[in-house]
């Protein structure tokens, strides 16, 4: 038990520090503001599911996707679902990408 709360003080001194330590907790300033950021984050798409109902939330982000290539352009949406597919729970794609040695073109992001 002692163990798991010395854990807890790591976690909170990494978010006082700005790191994300809790998926979906971004923007919090500890691990308890983490924690209930990300579970907010949850239940407003599980909110969203039910109303829309199943195959409506799925079409819901189908439409999204369709959206985000149209604006970046086929080349770009591809560059950044390899990056994303680097990424892992401790690691940006990014960071992979930059440590493993594999060439990311952020250029093609833009289509503007």
């Amino acid at each position: 038990m002692a163990s798991q709360q010395a854990n807890r003080e790591e976690l909170d001194e990494k978010a006082r520090q700005g790191e994300t330590v809790v998926p979906g907790g971004t923007g919090g300033k500890s691990l308890e503001a983490q924690e209930h950021l990300a579970e907010g984050r949850s239940r407003g798409g599980q909110t969203r599911k039910q109303q829309l109902g199943s195959e409506g939330y799925h079409e819901m982000g189908s439409k999204g996707g369709q959206t985000r290539k149209e604006q970046m352009g086929r080349e770009g949406y591809q560059e950044m679902g390899r990056k994303g597919g680097l990424s892992t729970m401790d690691k940006s794609g990014g960071e992979r990408a930059e440590e493993e040695g594999i060439d990311i073109d952020e250029s093609k992001f833009k289509k503007h």
